[in-house]
């Protein structure tokens, strides 16, 4: 576990990954912050992922989400990591599956820390791993009638 001070507030929690989870349904910023919510923390930081209406310069109509069974196990295994690296007192990470329009909530993550600085950093490093190493794949349909697949 990542260093801390001899002040019991900023001692590791017990489990600090509160929630993890991909959904369906549509997903919700307060439960990701209330997840989260931690007494000893001077900071929390949240990134909120939103479908965009284009991308590499053609606008997007249709987005579609899919994951491999392992995706929800690779999400724990990332969340460790980064509880591991900071001194993370909660963290919560969401990611929706299915058909979504622009504007939607594709994937929510929110850390709390002792500090500011521990909990932009930890976000950041769990967001970015999400990304790259969770087998969620992204489905998009371009305006102009082409079609592409991006993922980890």
């Amino acid at each position: 576990m990542a260093t801390t001070s001899d002040h019991p507030g900023e001692q590791g929690a017990q489990d600090p990954v509160k929630l993890l989870a991909i959904r369906e349904t549509a997903l919700s910023v307060d439960e990701v912050f209330r997840a989260v919510g931690d007494d000893a923390s001077g900071g929390t930081a949240l990134f909120v992922g939103t479908v965009r209406n284009h991308d590499g310069g053609a606008d997007v109509d249709a987005l579609g989400y899919s994951c491999h069974p392992t995706a929800e196990a690779e999400m724990r295994r990332i969340a460790e990591k980064v509880v591991a690296e900071y001194p993370v007192r909660a963290l919560a990470a969401v990611h929706r599956v299915g058909d979504l329009r622009v504007g939607d909530l594709a994937v929510v993550v929110a850390v709390s820390c002792p500090h500011r600085g521990e909990a932009f950093e930890a976000c950041r490093k769990l967001i970015d791993d999400l990304k790259h190493e969770v087998p969620i794949w992204k489905h998009q349909k371009f305006s102009d009638g082409t079609e592409e697949w991006v993922g980890a």
